[in-house]
């Protein structure tokens, strides 16, 4: 993940007293740690797909949504479409800007998903950057999301150093935030954000933006056991996994958790109808959980 921008400042006016986090725990009001938690308990390795909201339209989006969690998703990852995604490459860049063309905004996003999650039996992480936060007010963009269903918030755009203020409005309505921890981040902010990301720890398996490499980083394996020795939380690995056999890799070094978007978003982004779509998205989703242990 890129640095922030020299000058760049965000501030994000919530108080910063400790509050609980303290999942629901019954029935599909599973929080994401707790999902992980049971998919590790049956020795397997979590799938995680991604998919770009309102990519054509939003009630495709609601259709994927619902088949992605009738294939065995564990844990779905959802991206609010942003007109400046700078992690993310040229397929999901495309796919955003598709569905912000289509109208597809922050309000009509979340009530799209309102509608959707009480039906999957996994649940939704939602990443957005920082733009629609910062233009609602980190209070009442977690407070939207939470109505809305999703579990979880990632927000890549982020920079470490100002969580903290953010983290509070998210454990103030009970959602997760995610961190992410890149090639070149040091090794002792990498045990900070291990220690402080909820639901799961996001392990970026690259140095630059998303989309399908030909190979994952055998540097990856080291990664994943030096992030384990200071966490016991769930480890996922996300970025340039596109195979069956990458995968099948990435659950063998200890992944408890395989993130895949780019290659998912093309399924639905490069079909020529929503029908068609969906079909190769089922297709591509099975042949990526049949590949996991």
């Amino acid at each position: 993940m890129p640095p922030p921008q020299p000058g760049r400042r965000t501030v994000l006016r919530t108080p910063r007293a400790a509050v609980p986090f303290v999942p629901v725990a019954n029935g599909r009001s599973l929080s994401v740690a707790q999902t992980l938690s049971r998919v590790r308990e049956q020795r397997k390795t979590a799938f995680i797909p991604y998919i770009t909201a309102g990519d054509p339209d939003l009630a495709t989006t609601a259709h994927a949504l619902r088949l992605l969690d009738a294939c065995g998703a564990d844990v779905i990852e959802l991206g609010m479409p942003s007109s400046d995604p700078y992690v993310d490459g040229p397929v999901i860049q495309a796919s955003a800007a598709r569905a912000l063309a289509g109208g597809a905004t922050v309000d009509a996003v979340l009530s799209m998903l309102k509608e959707v999650t009480p039906e999957l039996s996994c649940p939704v992480v939602l990443l957005s950057y920082l733009g629609p936060i910062v233009r609602q007010g980190a209070a009442n963009f977690t407070a939207a999301v939470k109505e809305a269903g999703v579990k979880g918030l990632v927000v890549p755009d982020l920079p470490y150093a100002e969580t903290c203020a953010f983290r509070h409005a998210a454990r103030n309505n009970n959602l997760e935030l995610v961190l992410l921890i890149t090639p070149t981040t040091p090794a002792e902010r990498t045990k900070e954000i291990a220690q402080a990301s909820q639901g799961f720890v996001y392990v970026v398996s690259v140095t630059g933006v998303t989309g399908p490499r030909a190979s994952v980083d055998p540097r990856v394996k080291d990664r994943l056991k030096k992030i384990k020795q200071v966490t016991h939380k769930a480890v996922a690995v996300g970025f340039g996994i596109s195979t069956p056999e990458h995968v099948r890799q990435i659950a063998e070094w200890g992944a408890d958790a395989v993130i895949i978007g780019s290659t998912m978003v093309k399924q639905l982004g490069e079909a020529t109808s929503p029908i068609q779509g969906l079909k190769r998205l089922e297709e591509y989703a099975r042949s990526l959980k049949d590949a996991l242990p």
